[in-house]
C-alpha cells in the first residue's frame, strides 16, 4: 500500500490509524462515487490477495447504540430500543466467526450499522442504561437474531432452512403482526420459487443479491404457478426469527418493558452482565 500523508509517502502490508495513545478517533472511511462511512474506533488496513481489508475496531457499546440507530425507525419506544440494544449486544458477543479477517460487517448480513449516534440520543441512552447485558441460554451468550416483522409468529430457524447452534429458537405468537400484518405480493420465475423451497432463507438471499433485497420481503408466502411465472402472496419482513421489532414497539407502546418484551420473543434466556461478575 501507498500512503501519501502530506509531502511525505510511506509504502507498508499494513496501516495503523489511531487518536493520541492509540485512543479511538473519528475516522471517515470513502470509496469514491460509492460509500462513506463515518467510525468512532481504531483502524487497520491491510493489503491480501490484490484487496484493501479495511477493519474498525470499536468500544462495544459505541457498536451497539450504532446498529440500534440505524436498525431501528424513528419513533420508536424507548423499551423497545433497549431489548434492541441487549438483542444486538447478544449478537456480538456470541455471534463471531462469520468472517475470516474480521469479527462483523456492517451490513444486514450481520448487523446494519452506521455512524455513532449522538451521545444524547435515544440510541445512546438504550444502549448506556442496558450497559453490559447480555442474553443467556444455558449459561452461554446467545447470537440472538430479529427481524422487521414476523407476519404473526416468529419462526424457528429450522422452518427456514438455517442451520442454528445453542438457543432453539421457539414460534412464539405475536398479536400486533397476526392482527395488522404487512401484506405483499412479488412475482419470481419458477426456478426461484423453487430455489425458496429447497433452500429457504439462504435462498431468498441468493434471490435478493440478483434482484434487490425488497425481491422476496419474507419466508412467510404462498406460491401460485402461473406459466413460466409464480406470484408470492407473503407477509412480514425479514426472516422471521428472533425478536420481532414491529411486535416490540407495539408491546412498548402499551406498557411493557425491555424485559417482558425480551421474555416473551426469547423464551428461556436470563438477562444477565456480560463479562460476568465474579
Amino acid at each position: 500500500m501507498l500512503l501519501n500523508c502530506g509531502a511525505r509517502e510511506m509504502r507498508a502490508g499494513e496501516l495503523r490509524g489511531s487518536g493520541r495513545n492509540q485512543q479511538f478517533a473519528g475516522l471517515v472511511l470513502t470509496l469514491p462515487g460509492k460509500i462513506k462511512r463515518r467510525y468512532l474506533g481504531v483502524l487497520e488496513l491491510k493489503a491480501k490477495n490484490g484487496e484493501l481489508i479495511p477493519v474498525i475496531t470499536m468500544d462495544m457499546e459505541t457498536a451497539v447504540a450504532s446498529v440500534v440507530q440505524a436498525e431501528t425507525t424513528p419513533g420508536t419506544p424507548m423499551e423497545a430500543l433497549k431489548a434492541q440494544a441487549v438483542v444486538s449486544r447478544s449478537y456480538f458477543v456470541a455471534g463471531g466467526g462469520r468472517h475470516t479477517d474480521f469479527d462483523f460487517c456492517d451490513l444486514t448480513h450481520c448487523q446494519f450499522m452506521r455512524e455513532p449516534p449522538a451521545s444524547d440520543s435515544a440510541a445512546a441512552n438504550a444502549a448506556t442504561s442496558t450497559r453490559g447485558l447480555v442474553l443467556t441460554y444455558g449459561e452461554k451468550p446467545v447470537a440472538a437474531m430479529f427481524t422487521r416483522s414476523c407476519g404473526g409468529r416468529t419462526r424457528p430457524p429450522e422452518e427456514i432452512r438455517v442451520t442454528q447452534n445453542g438457543y432453539p429458537y421457539f414460534s412464539v405468537p405475536c398479536d400486533f403482526c397476526y392482527n395488522n400484518p404487512v401484506r405483499w405480493t412479488r412475482k419470481v420465475s419458477r426456478e426461484d420459487a423453487a430455489l425458496l423451497r429447497l433452500r429457504g432463507e439462504n435462498g431468498r438471499l441468493a434471490i435478493g443479491r440478483r434482484l434487490g433485497w425488497d425481491a422476496v420481503p419474507s419466508n412467510n408466502f404462498t406460491v401460485q404457478e402461473d406459466g413460466g411465472e409464480a406470484t408470492l402472496h407473503g407477509v412480514g419482513e425479514g426472516h422471521g426469527i428472533g425478536l420481532c421489532q414491529r411486535g416490540a414497539r407495539n408491546m412498548a407502546e402499551h406498557g411493557s418493558d425491555y424485559r417482558a418484551i425480551l421474555d416473551h420473543y426469547f423464551p428461556n434466556t436470563r438477562l444477565e452482565a456480560f463479562p460476568p461478575v465474579p
